[in-house]
């Protein structure tokens, strides 16, 4: 099973983009994407952006990552 996370771009450098997910900073590869810019949501896998992705549907998915990381810690 793959699993794909949302991700906000807060930098870019080249083919290599610094994204937030959740708080976490990481970086990520977007060379196959074309037009990523600063502020744009795209999907995450094993570290390659595979696709840009709707900054509402990406809130909404990041606020189910958020319960279900809380009910975890119940």
């Amino acid at each position: 099973m793959c699993l794909a996370v949302p991700a906000k771009v807060t930098a870019i450098n080249g083919p290599v983009a610094e994204v937030d997910v959740l708080g976490n900073r990481t970086s990520a590869d977007i060379s196959v994407i074309e037009n990523v810019r600063v502020g744009d949501y795209v999907l995450i896998h094993a570290g390659l952006a595979i696709q840009k992705y709707d900054e509402a549907e990406a809130l909404e998915t990041l606020a189910l990552f958020r319960e279900l990381a809380e009910a975890m810690d119940e």
